[in-house]
């Protein structure tokens, strides 16, 4: 039993990502789709008149497309003796689909396989960030339209400014969240597919193969393209497709990394003023030794992972720098650490956002009883306007409220009391115009601007037009369960 403790799991599959995005990025789906690449480049060779290829060979290969326990095994067995990947399972599949051995890869590169076959997880990765990605915004647009009223004090610098509210706050983190997904929608859409190309981009492999026919080796790219879901096709490669394409993709992941951390580090910073809390179940234990504790778990670990997921961007910046020429083989081992590693982080930090965003709890009595200790100061301007409207001089005004606002802050600085700048303008008979206006000129609503018509103006102008592709998706309404 110990012995399956004794080696070292990713945090990443063995603690937090989706089940489907594991899958994705298993030995399964990655060998099923180079099987399914060489079905396809079969089928479009034998389209275009090559005779070798029979009909028993394609049935076969269909037949074999999934790939069991033997063969995993036997490609071990073949890649420890040959050291290459591609070659392995090239043999493992001739093994079962015997009438086929013979043209599996044929005039195709390494690259064929393990680069469009990239290319196809990829895509249907970024397709599950979006889905992901629509209910993160979709569950945090809820909030802000549920608390698009509310006041609550602004900070800059971290320190306390004008007064917005809650639900405008949320605009903030909403806003990133779109350009995220258009980001992330675009990289999808851009993506292209590698075809077929062969050693150094050239295509001289299938141009011998057609015995010099052009118009078949262009044919021959667009109908694999084709049958592998693509529409557009890279017109120039090296042996691989460019790491350009790798560096626009995680750019785009890191830049999602970014958004997340910032919304994450708000809220965390809310939990400390007791103003908003992440969800906190009922037996979760916050510290072993403080059992009063609620610490802001999942945000921290958003922070965490979205740190993460930053770097990541930096394995394809220098990758791409070093490719020489056609190509090297060490971007190889990166690309199978930094892209798979992007895909699930990315993957986790959204799982986390929308479990965060499903139960944010608001406590509306501290955030007003925070207010009360800020708003008076903020309120002196409005003071000063009220006296002069009664005849008051606006240079004796503000003398006198400053010598009273410095009295109060002295109370609330140096012994820890509550803010009674109010409380001496009610008692300094100068401001005795006023007196009865008070309660009005300190309303919160009377502060807040157009933060409510802002949130219903953003909702309806940048976010509904943002989800629409995506409402089948939202109608399914997928809860998000932690793990851990």
């Amino acid at each position: 039993m110990a012995g399956i403790y004794e080696k070292y799991e990713s945090p990443l599959t063995s603690r937090y990502a989706s089940p489907e995005m594991q899958k994705l990025f298993s030995p399964a789906k990655r060998f099923y789709t180079w099987r399914l690449l060489w079905l396809n480049l079969a089928k479009a060779e034998k389209e275009l008149g090559l005779e070798s290829i029979t009909e028993e060979a394609i049935q076969e290969m269909e037949t074999h497309l999934f790939l069991t326990e033997q063969d995993f095994t036997t490609a071990a067995i073949e890649e420890k003796k040959t050291r290459h990947d591609v070659m392995a399972h090239v043999h493992a599949f001739g093994q079962v689909a015997s009438k086929a051995s013979g043209i599996i890869h044929l005039g195709a590169t390494s690259c064929y396989v393990t680069d469009n076959g990239d290319l196809i997880i990829i895509r249907e990765g970024l397709e599950l960030l979006l889905e992901k990605l629509a209910r993160v915004i979709d569950k945090f647009s809820n909030f802000a339209q549920e608390y698009k009223s509310l006041p609550t004090l602004g900070f800059t610098h971290f320190q306390p400014a004008q007064l917005t509210t809650v639900g405008k706050r949320a605009t903030l983190w909403i806003q990133e969240l779109l350009w995220d997904l258009r980001n992330i929608t675009r990289a999808r859409n851009d993506l292209g597919f590698r075809g077929v190309k062969g050693t150094t981009g050239t295509q001289a492999s299938f141009l011998a193969l057609f015995e010099g026919d052009h118009d078949k080796v262009e044919v021959l790219d667009k109908r694999v393209a084709e049958l592998s879901g693509f529409e557009q096709l890279y017109v120039v490669t090296g042996q691989t497709y460019s790491r350009k394409i790798d560096v626009d993709l995680l750019n785009v992941l890191s830049s999602f990394g970014a958004t997340a951390h910032k919304i994450a580090t708000d809220i965390r910073l809310l939990a400390n003023l007791k103003e908003i809390e992440e969800p906190f179940e009922k037996d979760q234990i916050g510290s072993s030794a403080m059992a009063y504790k609620r610490n802001p778990m999942r945000c921290e670990r958003v922070c965490g992972l979205s740190r993460h997921l930053m770097i990541l961007a930096q394995d394809a910046l220098m990758t791409n720098s070093v490719q020489w020429f056609e190509r090297t083989l060490d971007d190889s081992s990166n690309r199978r650490i930094s892209i798979p590693e992007a895909f699930l982080t990315a993957d986790i930090v959204l799982s986390l956002l929308q479990n965060i965003s499903e139960g944010l709890v608001v406590y509306p009595k501290v955030i007003q009883y925070r207010i009360t200790q800020e708003l008076p100061f903020m309120a002196t301007e409005n003071i000063i306007m009220a006296m002069v409207k009664k005849g008051g001089d606006r240079q004796q005004c503000h003398e006198e409220i400053r010598v009273l606002s410095h009295q109060a802050a002295g109370k609330v600085k140096e012994e820890g009391k509550k803010n009674d700048l109010i409380e001496r303008i009610k008692c300094t008979e100068y401001f005795k115009p006023i007196w009865d206006e008070l309660d009005s000129l300190l309303d919160p609503n009377t502060f807040i601007g157009r933060s409510p018509q802002q949130v219903d103006k953003f909702i309806k102008e940048c976010v509904e037009p943002a989800l629409k592709p995506h409402e089948e998706i939202l109608r399914q309404d997928k809860k998000i369960i932690l793990n851990v």
